[in-house]
């Protein structure tokens, strides 16, 4: 793979494995105590570094050594997190540790207190954002929900776009991952020790990362995805999270910022 010269040199002569978890379209290469992630070059990439910056010293993100673009791509190599993905099969057979380290997450994350945040990623950015990806035929049919298109859901992206804006909920704008899965989450125990994939942090409604995360849960129970070969797995209780968050569902937000992340 091609390396910009800065990077080829931090990374000169060691070996690595390409990690093949999560879905965020990026290639990803583990070195021995770092990662370089590599990923076309465009707004989520820029924003990923800027809150890895920000973020310093706040939340147990990774340390950045370098950041380059060349050729079109972003190419950002940083330490590696500590501690099991929450999909690992320590946490996946293990559900009540898993949701109490995910709440713990959750929680860590609303608790920053951020005026300065660079980053604003609300229902009128996301709405933005989605549309774009309508309009140019970027949705990735082939990995939504399967009840979301089809005879029981909508005809198509561009009605479900349209839902979307006529249902835009109220916000209760919280620091957001924005992208809050299981894979995104490193613990030991029930202590968080890393969050990664941070293309889509910033301000924004906290019912998207209870959504994504409920969702998250829902398809690596049922094997779905099964990051790990195992298929799927026992113990899914779908509401869990919820009592380790001291919340009641929302079940009209998680819908709707389920429905949201589909054009994503």
């Amino acid at each position: 793979m091609f390396l910009p010269e800065g990077i080829a040199k931090l990374v000169a002569g060691e070996a690595y494995e390409t990690d093949t978890v999560g879905m965020s379209g990026s290639s990803v290469l583990i070195y021995g105590d770092k990662v370089l992630k590599v990923q076309e070059y465009k707004e989520e990439a820029e924003n990923e570094y800027r809150m890895l910056q920000y973020l310093q010293g706040r939340l147990p993100v990774p340390a950045v050594y370098a950041h380059e673009i060349a050729e079109g791509r972003s190419y950002l190599l940083m330490d590696k997190c500590v501690g099991e993905m929450a999909c690992s099969p320590a946490y996946m057979s293990r559900p009540d540790m898993q949701c109490r380290l995910l709440a713990a997450g959750l929680k860590r994350l609303w608790s920053i207190d951020c005026p300065d945040c660079p980053s604003n990623q609300g229902i009128a950015r996301k709405l933005a954002a989605a549309s774009y990806n309508v309009e140019n035929n970027l949705v990735d049919l082939e990995n939504v929900q399967p009840d979301t298109f089809g005879e029981n859901g909508f005809r198509d992206p561009a009605e479900l776009l349209e839902w979307l804006y006529q249902n835009i909920p109220e916000e209760e704008p919280v620091l957001s991952h924005g992208d809050y899965c299981i894979p995104n989450v490193f613990g030991e125990q029930d202590k968080v020790t890393g969050y990664i994939d941070l293309g889509r942090t910033g301000i924004a409604d906290k019912w998207c990362d209870i959504a994504l995360c409920y969702r998250s849960l829902s398809n690596n129970y049922s094997g779905k995805y099964s990051h790990h070969g195992a298929g799927a797995w026992s113990g899914y209780d779908d509401l869990r999270l919820f009592r380790e968050l001291g919340i009641e569902p929302d079940w009209k937000k998680i819908r709707y910022y389920i429905l949201l992340d589909e054009l994503f």
